[in-house]
């Protein structure tokens, strides 16, 4: 069944309006009609089956037949903090993270990142990535759209290390601990906040930016004998840390 979200302000008592994209959507490309059945969410508290009432030019009206459990959602929050790539790769790494199950993306600029993005496009950027990991959102049944955040320092990211109950440095020099390892020592619990997962740039993180990270609390980790692109890393291990925390069928 099709599934939508709506902002908080859109899905009322019992009815909830559908506008923009996904009223195209749900008109043009799923030829929808009154009585048609789809699944709504606010992105936050609620998720309810609702039908189709009434199809206007620029939104649908629908009405809430029941309440739903918000099952779509892992119970471990994993962020990604992705440095800067070239390309489209870091949408492809908010797509695909999305639908693995990531709840929140933190791009960032470190000392080997190649792109710089002109300022004046920082809000054009930020709306498409927030739009590809809605769209991914709702294609994986997820109750929730992963928070993507601005671009930030790489002080940014090592403070939101500090407050991670995990933050593990994707380290390609790092030979000694293994993923699997540091999950297991570590115990997750999703009580104790996330598990920030930090990838680098293509050519990956200097030596005092590693050492830096390791000061301030992060684990550095090997993803294996193998060298993954900067846009595989990062969804390679959260699909490892999902699976460990029993969400990927483990």
């Amino acid at each position: 069944m099709q599934r939508y979200f709506v902002t908080p302000d859109n899905m009322l008592e019992d009815k909830a309006i559908v506008r923009g994209d996904d009223a195209h959507h749900l008109m043009r490309v799923m030829r929808a009609a009154p009585g048609d059945k789809v699944i709504v969410s606010d992105g936050a508290n609620r998720e309810c089956l609702a039908e189709v009432v009434e199809l206007y030019k620029e939104n649908v009206l629908l009405k809430l037949l029941e309440e739903r459990p918000m099952e779509g959602e892992p119970k471990l929050d994993v962020w990604i903090a992705q440095s800067l790539p070239k390309g489209d790769k870091l949408e492809t790494v908010i797509q695909k993270g999305t639908e693995i199950g990531a709840t929140a993306f933190l791009p960032f600029a470190s000392a080997r990142t190649i792109v710089q993005y002109d300022a004046k496009k920082e809000a054009k950027r930020l709306d498409r990535w927030r739009k590809i990991a809605k769209e991914a959102a709702e294609q994986a049944h997820r109750s929730k759209v992963p928070d993507v955040r601005d671009a930030m320092r790489w002080s940014d990211v090592l403070s939101a290390a500090e407050r991670a109950q995990l933050a593990l440095l994707c380290y390609e020099k790092e030979s000694g601990r293994q993923l699997k390892d540091a999950l297991r020592e570590a115990k997750l619990d999703p009580a104790r906040g996330p598990v920030l997962v930090i990838v680098g740039p293509e050519g990956g993180f200097t030596e005092e930016e590693a050492a830096e990270a390791e000061r301030r609390g992060c684990v550095a980790v090997s993803l294996g004998r193998r060298i993954l692109r900067t846009e595989t890393a990062g969804l390679v291990a959260a699909a490892c840390i999902l699976y460990e925390s029993g969400e990927m069928g483990g």
